[in-house]
């Protein structure tokens, strides 16, 4: 509930029309030169001196601190609605020569192991990110107890590299595969699972995980079940409160974090499965952050963008509630998903129905097709069309500057920080905006 203005008492003017009324003329044009020199020295005090003075005081303590540079994409006039296929070609690899931050919330970039060059660009540009989560583990159940794969998938050296290189910290992806049935109702595979997370993280040297369970929980059917749904949260809770009686090893100051992966609603009313705001409330205690999957917009069956802006802004408005102290908490924890992949749409009855394409893919595609782009107005994306060699007509949505600009001032509009899937898949200038 927003937050109630204080009404402050007014001055009460009967008393002062009286003093009035009592004076002389020769006390009013006395008061009057009294009053007109009083005027003049506030106006002096106020409009020059304080001023002065803070410009002063703000010069000695910020004077030495450089005004933070726009992104280079800002200055060279490449974030707009009428775009072409060969600026993008052209443009694409032309990045800041020293990255820098631009986003000023929180900045969480996944990284998969089969795409390789998501290891490339989290260290080229480590400066632009918070947190980084490579996507590693699973845990699943193994016969009667749990086991926790995907050590395999860890690169010690590339850690190495990043720790050495930047303040990102590495938070890499657990998705819980076990069944919900046994872990949430069994006490031994309940501690299992989270002595195998914490150990890990130890071992591994990781500043904490993110965890994907909700979409897992909701495709075994029990979020229906308030019972089922009541063990599923005290368990995020009581892993979130057992990474934090942990310390990180590379910063032993830092407890170990927990970042939990929340599916949007995809209708104007929260489903069953959806998490609710006031979950999400209480789980904030528990938890550092929230990363919310705000793509995948448009299945394969339904060509479409891939994540409009009235949907994101709804989903927004969705599960953080209504504005108010709880909202303005809850807001910070809040990883906005920003897709850096795109959907390539066969509209021709008869094909394939289509599928995701990464940067590679749609920088051939302009080359060999030239296409013309549209603006999607309603969506805030830019789409073209192309026909394949089979003669099969096609609709491309990838993301641009343009669009990813436009959900970077909706997330800072309310004070999110963002998430990105997945830092491999994007083009090079992509990071500048960040």
């Amino acid at each position: 509930m927003a937050r109630r203005r204080e009404r402050r008492a007014e001055p009460r003017q009967d008393r002062r029309r009286q003093r009035v009324g009592d004076s002389t003329p020769e006390d009013e044009l006395s008061d009057s030169g009294s009053s007109d020199r009083k005027l003049i020295i506030i106006f002096v005090v106020f409009f020059i001196v304080i001023p002065a003075v803070s410009v002063l005081v703000y010069s000695i303590k910020y004077g030495s601190s450089e005004k933070r540079p726009e992104p280079v994409v800002i200055e060279r006039g490449l974030i707009k609605s009428d775009i072409s296929f060969n600026e993008i070609l052209h443009m694409h690899s032309k990045v800041e020569e020293n990255p820098t931050r631009h986003y000023d919330y929180p900045v969480l970039a996944y990284i998969t192991p089969w795409n390789s060059r998501g290891y490339e660009m989290a260290k080229r540009f480590n400066s632009k990110f918070t947190h980084l989560s490579p996507v590693w583990y699973d845990l699943k159940s193994q016969g009667g107890s749990l086991i926790l794969e995907g050590r395999h998938n860890a690169d010690k050296e590339w850690l190495l590299e990043l720790r050495v290189e930047g303040e990102a910290l590495v938070l890499p992806r657990v998705v819980l595969e076990a069944f919900p049935q046994e872990l949430l109702k069994k006490k031994e595979q309940w501690d299992k699972a989270i002595d195998l997370i914490v150990t890990e993280c130890k071992e591994m040297e990781y500043d904490g995980i993110v965890l994907e369970s909700w979409s897992r929980w909701a495709a075994y059917g029990i979020l229906h079940d308030p019972e089922m749904r009541n063990l599923a949260l005290k368990f995020v809770k009581e892993l979130g409160h057992a990474l934090h009686s942990a310390r990180s090893t590379w910063n032993p100051k830092q407890q170990l974090q927990l970042v939990y992966v929340i599916g949007p609603p995809y209708s104007e009313n929260l489903q069953q499965h959806d998490i609710r705001p006031e979950e999400l409330q209480s789980l904030s205690a528990d938890v550092d952050g929230f990363s919310l999957m705000t793509y995948d917009f448009s299945p394969h069956n339904d060509p479409g963008p891939n994540a409009p802006l009235s949907w994101i802004r709804s989903t927004l408005k969705l599960l953080l509630g209504p504005p108010g102290p709880k909202a303005a908490r809850l807001a910070p924890k809040i990883f906005l998903g920003i897709n850096f992949f795109g959907n390539d749409f066969v509209l021709t009855a008869g094909g394939s129905g289509g599928g995701a394409i990464i940067g590679r893919d749609y920088l051939s595609l302009l080359e060999k097709h030239k296409p013309i782009f549209q603006w999607a107005r309603s969506s805030g994306e830019h789409l073209f069309f192309y026909s394949d060699d089979k003669d099969y007509r096609h609709a491309v949505f990838y993301p641009t500057l343009m669009s990813i600009s436009l959900r970077l001032e909706e997330a800072r509009s309310w004070g999110t920080g963002i998430s990105i899937w997945e830092i491999g898949q994007g083009l090079d200038y992509f990071f500048d905006l960040l």
